[in-house]
């Protein structure tokens, strides 16, 4: 029964991820207005377009690279899977953890697939530091993903 707290999480993960992206860049009309101050300097939301991954790294390329970022998520995706499925599956916080980075690997790719490029609108700022950069959702889960396979992979159950 605990496997499936990795197949909820990462379709959790994808759900919410595509529900906001939906809500705030079509919803509130992000794509054209591209800037709403939410919470200034806190929470902003601002269009952007990822052709690359983090930080706008290997932006440039063109529609080969998008494929090639998909395939690496993709296989990143079945590595996590495996690797969770056949080391850890006594351990709920670990498969939850590992459907976090899943769904959110997914969500990208979705975004990737339909649009070309991952749509980004968060942008957080605080303390006089002005982050130029935007994420999503998707982002968030795999990163809190990520640091839950790292924090709860000694908590895991050894098999005698």
């Amino acid at each position: 029964m605990r496997s499936y707290a990795l197949y909820f999480a990462a379709l959790f993960a994808l759900i919410v991820d595509q529900a906001t992206k939906i809500g705030v860049i079509f919803g509130l009309d992000l794509v054209n207005l591209l800037r709403i101050d939410v919470a200034p300097p806190l929470l902003n939301f601002r269009y952007g377009e990822n052709r690359g991954i983090n930080f706008g790294l290997f932006n440039d390329g063109g529609d080969a690279s998008r494929w090639i970022l998909i395939a690496v998520s993709l296989v990143i995706c079945a590595a996590v899977f495996i690797w969770v499925r056949r080391s850890h599956a006594n351990s709920r916080m670990m498969l939850i953890s590992a459907g976090l980075v899943i769904g959110g690997a997914l969500g990208n790719v979705l975004d990737r697939v339909l649009y070309g490029y991952v749509l980004d609108f968060l942008n957080m700022s605080c303390c006089g530091f002005n982050n130029p950069y935007v994420f999503n959702v998707a982002d968030i889960f795999v990163f809190g993903g990520a640091a839950g396979l790292i924090l709860f992979e000694g908590r895991a159950k050894k098999p005698a």
